[in-house]
């Protein structure tokens, strides 16, 4: 008799060394850009800030979602919360204590991985909001990945951390590690081309993405609702080439409308 394979999620780790760079932006709008797309995606939120939680409209007072599935072993189906813009798997600030009160169990570092194991058949990719730094909570977040996104900004300092971050991430193979160079001011955007390969050299990545600095970006993730769904200029078109580039299609990197 033959057996029917069962396909499994691609599962994305959106990563980056400290804060402020627009990563849970970057998660937000490309898990509404995969759904978009016709996919089934889940955004795992596993920042106990919660910002991907609240920017996908979910209550993040109203679930401990991920600390529950981790700590207390609830169940993992029951605590993703649908949205129209895409599942998620809600945080909350319960999880910046989960790291100390991991210590005492076996093979911690796998366990977010177990959980979304658990969920894979269910979707065609998973996003993982990973919290920002290399610590434990960084860790735990790639181990449960098969492939990485760095999100950085243009400017130098942001592009070493990004290199930093990269120097943690060598379980991952050529084509499953890429940068996003996030918060481009647009004026800078034509002249990108000329400093397109030094940002990579510098970071030690492939580009997948520019996303041009919008103020609407940040307006969007404080209402609840993807960016995506408001506009189809500026970061939201970026963020779908993006997503379309993630799924082995091809769209321009820099042509912004």
């Amino acid at each position: 008799m033959t057996k029917v394979g069962v396909f499994l999620a691609k599962i994305v780790a959106i990563v980056n060394q400290k804060g402020g760079v627009g990563k849970t932006t970057t998660c937000v709008n490309l898990t509404s850009s995969l759904k978009e797309k016709g996919n089934r995606v889940l955004l795992c939120d596993f920042d106990p800030q919660a910002n991907s939680t609240s920017g996908m409209g979910v209550d993040k007072a109203a679930s401990r979602g991920v600390y529950d599935v981790l700590i207390n072993g609830a169940d993992v189906e029951r605590a993703v919360v649908s949205t129209k813009y895409g599942d998620v798997l809600p945080s909350n600030k319960a999880l910046a204590g989960a790291g100390v009160e991991m210590i005492g169990i076996d093979h911690r570092e796998t366990l977010l991985k177990q959980a979304l194991d658990v969920l894979s058949p269910r979707y065609d990719y998973i996003l993982i909001d990973a919290p920002a730094g290399l610590g434990p909570g960084f860790q735990y977040a790639v181990c449960g990945a098969d492939r990485a996104l760095v999100v950085a900004t243009n400017d130098a300092s942001s592009l070493r951390d990004a290199q930093h971050t990269v120097m943690e991430l060598r379980q991952f193979s050529s084509g499953r590690l890429h940068l996003v160079v996030n918060r481009v001011r647009k004026k800078l955007l034509h002249s990108m081309h000329a400093t397109i390969d030094d940002a990579m050299d510098k970071a030690g990545l492939p580009l997948i993405g520019v996303v041009p600095e919008d103020d609407a970006l940040p307006v969007s993730l404080n209402q609840g609702t993807p960016l995506l769904l408001r506009s189809y200029n500026g970061a939201a078109s970026a963020y779908r080439n993006i997503a379309i580039r993630l799924q082995g299609g091809k769209a321009p990197l820099l042509r912004i409308r």
